[in-house]
């Protein structure tokens, strides 16, 4: 399936675009188009699409990086309805949910554009670096044909499944365990603090402890001790995949205590601080206390 001609991809945002620059970087022509203006967004060399449209006559694979379920069933129909369609294959990497990749994945079985469905997560420094994981699901065949490209935005490409919503499954479980580390890490912090320990000492112990976790890790070290909470992901957008998760998992009738009373403490968090990054649920936590 990957072959000379070029790669498109939709939306140049903080996830999409890096992982459009790091496919040119690995030498693969691009054709490019985002909607809040492509020009200033495109990577260098990229040829600049003024439509999704046109991008789906110029090019047979087609990455998206786009926001929401919405977002990506709209361009969908643009990609169908492009005059001389070259495209014949659409990697999705947004987190829609379980049952929008599917409904987009049927749309576009219907015209005989196959979908992968492929979210990624490592944040934006991730993206930047090509350190990011990608959770795909489609045929094992279609996966194999695709990795020169995967390897190009991730250190971390998996199959994880067959069907589409398959990968949104594995993206959504893994940003609930994201949301937990934070907001369990952000309590266990300021219980520590309130009893005299340094914040930095109590990071040291738990990261070579049984508590490490991507908070302990990663965002508390190099974003909250430093108070730059700059994790470049808005809390409206993680809100979204929280109650994707709770609602896919109450869905299946399955066991959501600890969800339901996550997607709660997170959406008191966007009341108060609509649009903050969301390592500041540290200070809406402590504050709170």
């Amino acid at each position: 399936m990957v072959d000379q001609s070029p790669i498109g991809f939709v939306g140049l945002g903080n996830m999409g675009g890096p992982m459009a620059a790091n496919l040119a970087k690995a030498g693969h022509p691009l054709v490019a188009y985002d909607a809040a203006g492509t020009p200033e967004r495109a990577p260098a060399g990229a040829v600049v699409a003024s439509s999704v449209r046109e991008v789906a006559a110029k090019a047979g694979i087609i990455f998206l990086s786009l926001p929401e379920g919405t977002a990506s069933a709209s361009v969908a129909e643009e990609i169908i309805k492009a005059d001389s369609r070259l495209a014949r294959c659409v990697v999705d990497t947004s987190t829609i949910g379980v049952q929008a990749a599917r409904d987009v994945h049927e749309r576009l079985k219907a015209v005989g554009i196959a979908y992968v469905d492929a979210p990624v997560s490592g944040g934006a420094a991730g993206a930047r670096a090509a350190t990011i994981s990608v959770m795909v699901a489609g045929p094992k065949e279609r996966f194999d044909e695709l990795l020169p490209l995967l390897k190009a935005i991730s250190k971390n490409p998996f199959h994880v499944g067959t069907n589409a919503g398959q990968g949104q499954v594995m993206k959504l479980a893994n940003n609930f365990l994201s949301a937990i580390a934070m907001t369990a890490t952000s309590e266990a912090i300021c219980f520590g603090l309130s009893q005299g320990l340094d914040m930095k000492t109590m990071l040291d112990v738990l990261n070579v402890s049984t508590g490490r976790n991507t908070a302990t890790a990663d965002k508390f070290p190099n974003r909250i001790l430093p108070e730059t909470y700059d994790a470049a992901f808005q809390n409206k957008l993680f809100m979204k995949d929280l109650k994707l998760y709770l609602e896919s998992v109450q869905a299946t009738n399955g066991p959501d205590t600890i969800g339901a009373a996550c997607v709660d403490l997170w959406r008191r968090f966007i009341e108060a601080k609509p649009g903050a990054d969301i390592t500041e649920i540290y200070r809406f936590i402590r504050d709170r206390s």
